[in-house]
C-alpha cells in the first residue's frame, strides 16, 4: 500500500502543506491516520477523498458545508440521500457558473475582434465610422 507524507500528498495535490494542515483543523480529514508520533499518514484513498473535497471548493461550496458532507460520508449510507442532493445542488450551481463564463466569453470575443480590426486599421476610428 502507497502513503505519502504531508509534503509529498501537497504535491500529489498540487496543495501547500498549510492549506492540507488547515483542512484537518477545521475537521475535513477525520479519516487521516497517524503515527505514534503524530505524523499524519496519507493512504491512496486519502488523496481521492482530498481531490472531491477540492473539487466542491471549486465550486464555491464554503468549508463548513464541506465538513457537512465529510460528516455524512462518516455516518456511511443513511445519508446517501442528503449527499446525492448536495451533488445535485452543486451541479446546478456549476451549470449555472457555466453560462456566466459563456457569457463573458462572448464580450472577451467581442473585444478581441474589436480591438484585432482597430489595430489593423490602425485607428478606433473604424468602429466609429461604422455606428
Amino acid at each position: 500500500m502507497t502513503t505519502y507524507s504531508i509534503g509529498e500528498a501537497a504535491k500529489e495535490l498540487n496543495l501547500t502543506v498549510y492549506t492540507l494542515r488547515y483542512y484537518d483543523k477545521e475537521g475535513l480529514m477525520p479519516f487521516i491516520e497517524r503515527t505514534s508520533t503524530g505524523t499524519r499518514v496519507f493512504k491512496e484513498s486519502d488523496i481521492e477523498a482530498l481531490r472531491i473535497i477540492e473539487c466542491l471548493k471549486s465550486t464555491g461550496m464554503p468549508i463548513k458545508e464541506i465538513k457537512a458532507f465529510i460528516d455524512w460520508c462518516s455516518e456511511g449510507d443513511s445519508t446517501l440521500q442528503q449527499r446525492y442532493e448536495m451533488f445535485i445542488e452543486r451541479k446546478a450551481s456549476v451549470e449555472a457558473q457555466i453560462e456566466e463564463l459563456k457569457k463573458t466569453m462572448e464580450i472577451i470575443h467581442h473585444k478581441c475582434w474589436y480591438y484585432k480590426t482597430a489595430m489593423d486599421a490602425g485607428t478606433e476610428k473604424i468602429h466609429k465610422e461604422n455606428d
